[in-house]
């Protein structure tokens, strides 16, 4: 399990940097896609701390990842879930500034991402073999 539960908060660090780094360095190409500006008015400050913030997460992630402890894994994923399940709500009350099938696509995404931070946190919690590092 302790693969699985890697794996798949390494997906989710990779998934935070790619994101991060887009929305900071390129905010303007970041905030053009049809899903992120919605038809709301571009802020390049509000796209370049999305993209800190969401890289800080990446590094809580990351960390993660390598050292899997009991307690830094679960504090990571609850960090993600925090933010993963109000992005879903948030996208889900939105979807009329959007193609039908785009919102589809992100509400599946979306979904999916809060659907695996869920899984791994229970697998976290409650199996606590495996698990390697303090707090285990």
């Amino acid at each position: 399990m302790n693969r699985w539960v890697r794996t798949g908060i390494g997906f989710l660090a990779a998934s935070q940097t790619s994101v991060g780094i887009w929305a900071l360095l390129l905010p303007v190409n970041f905030f053009s896609l049809e899903v992120v500006g919605m038809g709301m008015a571009y802020n390049e400050h509000l796209m370049r701390d999305y993209g800190a913030m969401t890289l800080a997460s990446a590094v809580v992630l990351g960390v993660a990842t390598v050292h899997m402890g009991r307690i830094l894994t679960v504090v990571a994923l609850a960090m993600y879930l925090t933010w993963a399940v109000p992005h879903f709500i948030v996208h889900l009350t939105m979807l009329d500034h959007i193609a039908p099938s785009t919102g589809v696509v992100l509400i599946t995404a979306l979904g999916v991402a809060v659907i695996l931070s869920a899984g791994l946190l229970v697998c976290v919690v409650s199996s606590g073999s495996g698990m390697r590092g303090p707090g285990r």
